[in-house]
């Protein structure tokens, strides 16, 4: 179901994301050859609603294609576009299709040709070599911008810290893309805020073109470190499938406090209201830390009709949105991590 190209097909420099599924007829990975070897890694459009990666390639693209119809590159480039099927309907992935970033290892998804393209375009990237891989997304809930890493070594921290002074260190979920990648690479995600969000293509943009422009791997000063605010991933925080949810004050087993998504990346105190049931159901939610534990009972508890905190938190990705709640999850938890100095 892969599509592998050398040279980018003119309609895609102006196409919209909801017209990728007609240009490329499916997803499609990139070799473009530019001044210097190995390629840096892109990935976008694994959401198929997370548009802001597809739009700053573009941009790139378009700033540097040459009359001849190749690109004047400063690093070669082997991108990788993603979800294309579920970019013309705008969503993050399709009813019929697993999740593009739940399948590049592990069983989420079963054995689907989804998971053993992953496994091709990953088994070929090693074989090539790569100079750094990013893959890039958006947020549905309100976040700042900011970048992942699954090792929180000094090389991943200055590629991730060229993003964004916040950083996000996590090992769950495992069957990630910078993940597979982070075995024979550095590898970072990137978090680009909401897809349409003034300055995130602007800010994606910048972001690569520094990563293409580089001679080498950035060497992270003690001092770069010391400007870097880490933080871990403990747990996910998922909502049970057959649980009615809503945004209060609407009815419904969890209707959630409405301000939460202005939380993200603060510390919410313990004893916050988190959510209310207005049924009469107390549902509680399925938290599951790295080693797969529930503890839910660590961090909530009922009080009466009102879910509440039993501790302080700092969430991030916390969303309201249902779709992204039922496909994903309805936030992470996590605790500052202490950098080696």
């Amino acid at each position: 179901m892969l599509n592998v190209l050398t040279q980018v097909p003119p309609a895609l420099l102006d196409a919209r994301p909801q017209d990728l599924a007609d240009v490329l007829g499916g997803p499609t990975l990139f070799h473009l050859t530019g001044a210097r070897e190995p390629a840096l890694f892109v990935s976008v459009l694994l959401h198929g609603d997370e548009t802001t990666g597809f739009e700053a390639i573009q941009r790139i693209l378009r700033a540097t294609r040459r009359d001849d119809g190749a690109f004047a590159l400063p690093r070669s480039l082997s991108l990788f576009i993603g979800n294309v099927a579920a970019a013309k309907h705008s969503v993050r992935r399709l009813p019929s299709q697993p999740d593009y970033n739940r399948v590049w290892s592990g069983d989420v998804f079963g054995d689907c040709p989804e998971k053993r393209m992953m496994q091709d375009i990953t088994a070929t990237m090693k074989t090539r070599g790569v100079f750094a891989s990013i893959d890039i997304h958006n947020n549905t809930g309100r976040n700042p911008h900011y970048g992942c890493i699954n090792h929180p070594r000094p090389e991943f921290l200055a590629l991730a810290g060229m993003f964004s002074p916040t950083a996000v260190f996590f090992r769950r979920p495992a069957e990630v893309q910078s993940m597979a990648f982070a075995d024979f690479c550095v590898a970072v995600t990137v978090e680009c805020g909401q897809a349409r969000e003034r300055n995130a293509v602007d800010h994606a943009e910048r972001y690569l073109m520094a990563c293409l422009a580089l001679d080498a791997l950035p060497q992270p000063a003690p001092d770069a470190l010391n400007s870097i605010s880490l933080f871990h991933t403990v747990a996910v925080v998922k909502v049970p499938r057959t649980a009615e949810i809503a945004v209060a004050p609407a009815r419904a087993d969890l209707a959630f406090n409405p301000q939460l998504e202005d939380t993200n990346f603060q510390v919410v105190p313990s004893g916050s209201v988190f959510a209310s049931t207005g049924t009469g159901k107390r549902v509680d939610l399925e938290v599951t830390d790295d080693a797969g534990r529930d503890v839910g009972a660590r961090y909530f508890g009922w009080v009466g009709d009102e879910l509440r905190l039993k501790q302080d938190v700092i969430p991030s990705m916390l969303t309201t949105d249902e779709q992204a709640i039922r496909q994903d999850c309805l936030c992470y938890i996590m605790e500052r991590y202490p950098l080696a100095r």
